[in-house]
């Protein structure tokens, strides 16, 4: 397409998304993509929402929310106004002016970046793709992903080229769910895209819903940010769980040492250990840079130890659990463990890669029976890595009382921990959420 026929596309883009007439799709509705759907809704813009999941699609029909945080009244203000269809049907891409991908990028059993999704995806749309759309992807991925995986598959499908007959970028999600002071048009969004046209378009569509875009030099800087981002949580939550071992083996409280530290206002940003790693993001981003990084003959041996140390985390929580139950003269083979808590973080219904997951395993495996109870999460919905867990129910929290030990993995704030270190035979807080000191409660 000659240059003056590519600026003509651009420009037709740029006056939709400015005049809200620019149909927007969002393909894959959970965590990342329905709030975005609500945020394009609220600014006016007609949009398209696609899931391979028909069970989302008619929640959102039925205006039933299945995210904790996200009320019914959005989707069924979302579904008054006529300006949402949600579909299965890719060929509705053919609509959209402007195509954002909210796919997961999880590893493969060997600690590899799994592309399944992504690829899918794009061969899905690609077909469906016509000249002048701008197609995003928001999923968290190591550089060079959009440029080399998503851009070749539109261009072999659409009979388009990147660029000149479509523009590209990539913009990562930044969604922390349930967060009380940021959502997602109050958190800044990073822009990068493969051309100057591709990006100014990204940059016009994300200034309509969020408070600031950032752009970049190239959809390979953006995507190198985020995994910046994710991987400075991970290196510090390692560093304050590897003190966490060190300290108690000193006879000193990590949480106590945290609180006073962080009373320094510069200089010093306080992290907390728990059981392990949880959410889609931080478990999972390091290893996709490391993977990135072996292309390049490049070590990434601080980034892989605090992966190491953080996977870890289950394993001490067991030995520690073990240790508690023998200062009651009991073994943990035979024992009738609760895990207070399945989801990664407090106060949300998300189970992503919980570390409560692989504690459930480990107590099995040496012999416990393991419940676990969550307010957010009624039964525990299918995982990649632990299919047999799959349907088990949330048990009452009053039923604490009849089990010999209490694990507290998420520290949720509906429950009342005052209570229930009163009727707990045994408990071993991960999170410090009782925070009193008792013969019967130990920290791990």
């Amino acid at each position: 397409m000659p240059p003056a026929a590519t600026k003509d596309l651009h420009a037709s883009l740029i006056e939709r998304i400015e005049s809200r007439t620019a149909v927007v799709g969002v393909v894959g509705l959970g965590y990342v993509g329905l709030p975005l759907v609500l945020e394009f809704h609220r600014k006016g813009f007609p949009l398209v929402g696609l899931d391979i999941d028909s069970e989302k699609i008619e929640s959102l029909a039925a205006s039933k929310t299945y995210i904790r945080h996200i009320p019914d009244a959005s989707l069924a203000e979302l579904n008054a106004s006529g300006r949402f269809q949600g579909t299965t049907d890719f060929s509705k891409v053919a609509e959209c002016d402007a195509v954002l991908l909210c796919v997961p990028t999880p590893l493969t059993a060997n600690r590899e970046p799994d592309m399944q999704y992504i690829v899918s995806t794009c061969e899905a749309i690609g077909p469906h793709l016509r000249p002048g759309t701008l197609v995003a992807l928001e999923s968290t991925t190591y550089p060079g992903t959009t440029r080399e995986i998503m851009a070749p598959i539109l261009e072999r499908l659409s009979g388009l080229v990147a660029g000149t007959d479509f523009f590209v970028a990539y913009s990562p999600e930044r969604e922390d769910p349930n967060n009380a002071k940021y959502n997602t048009s109050s958190i800044p969004k990073v822009v990068g895209a493969m051309t100057p046209e591709g990006l100014a378009a990204a940059v016009a569509l994300y200034d309509a819903i969020v408070v600031q875009t950032v752009p970049v030099s190239s959809c390979d800087a953006a995507e190198a940010a985020k995994l910046v981002e994710n991987i400075f949580r991970c290196v510090n939550i390692a560093m304050v769980n590897e003190l966490k071992v060190v300290f108690h083996r000193m006879g000193i409280d990590i949480w106590e040492v945290i609180d006073a530290a962080k009373t320094k206002p510069f200089g010093y940003m306080p992290f907390y250990p728990g059981p392990g790693l949880g959410g889609h993001c931080i478990p999972i981003d390091p290893f996709y840079l490391t993977w990135k990084a072996r292309e390049f003959d490049m070590p990434t041996k601080f980034i892989e130890l605090a992966g190491e140390i953080n996977a870890q985390m289950p394993y001490y929580v067991l030995q520690r659990t073990m240790e508690a139950l023998n200062e009651q003269g009991r073994a943990l083979k035979g024992s009738r463990l609760l895990l207070v808590g399945l989801a990664y973080k407090k106060d949300v219904d998300d189970q992503r890669e919980s570390p409560t997951l692989k504690l459930l395993e480990l107590f099995e495996e040496k012999g416990a029976t393991a419940d676990y109870h969550d307010p957010h999460i009624p039964v525990l919905k299918p995982t990649r890595d632990h299919p047999k867990l799959t349907g088990r129910p949330s048990v009452p929290i009053e039923s604490a009382s009849d089990y010999d030990c209490v694990v507290i993995s998420t520290d949720h704030s509906s429950i009342d921990y005052e209570r229930l270190a009163r009727t707990a035979v045994l408990v071993v807080d991960t999170r410090n959420a009782i925070g009193a000191t008792a013969p019967h409660i130990f920290k791990a």
